[in-house]
């Protein structure tokens, strides 16, 4: 099972960069480019993947209130981003949380919901100053419900596998966390 995963994940991984490159707004539209932004680096999906892998993982409330955490408090990070508020070390925030989210999985890490929601939150607000920074000719609301849509959409595919693996094998789940903490070393180191 874990092979055909593999197998799978790397496919798609290979034939999805060209597909999800960033949308230039003049031609498509903010919404779209918005909606295209969080699929177009691996350092993103693989993040967004791992909240919805954690949710799972906890089980119970915090397959709702994590994944809630996480986009609201990127929102709020997009908003930080467009009335010109720093955020030190931004591009490090978002590679230390595909570690460390790659980690909490590995690690099968069980904590209150409060705690992981307040966790996966500062996480959040590095991803969302990153889409407010990379806004360029986008108008900000239509390209923050495009991100945030698809933010959303990649945590309930995080749920959806971790509840599909995790139910079938939890060794499967853990090494999935795994993976995407060595490519979170891979995206930090090259």
């Amino acid at each position: 099972m874990l092979k055909r995963l593999s197998v799978t994940a790397a496919i798609f991984a290979a034939t999805a960069a060209p597909a999800f490159a960033h949308l230039g707004p003049e031609e498509h539209g903010s919404f779209m480019a918005g909606l295209t932004h969080p699929l177009s680096g691996a350092d993103h999906m693989l993040a967004m993947i791992a909240v919805g892998l954690w949710a799972a993982q906890i089980g119970g409330r915090a397959r709702s209130a994590v994944p809630a955490a996480f986009v609201s408090l990127m929102a709020f990070g997009f908003l930080l981003a467009l009335v010109g508020a720093p955020l030190p070390f931004v591009e490090s925030g978002i590679l230390a949380s595909v570690i460390g989210l790659g980690l909490l999985v590995a690690l099968a890490v069980r904590i209150p919901v409060a705690i992981s929601a307040a966790i996966v939150g500062v996480f959040a607000l590095f991803h969302g100053h990153a889409h407010g920074g990379e806004l360029g000719a986008a108008t900000a609301l239509t390209f923050g419900l495009g991100f945030i849509a698809a933010t959303a959409a990649l945590h309930a595919v995080g749920i959806g596998l971790g509840v599909l693996v995790g139910s079938r094998s939890l060794v499967a789940t853990r090494t999935l966390g795994a993976l995407t903490a060595m490519g979170g070393a891979w995206l930090a180191f090259s």
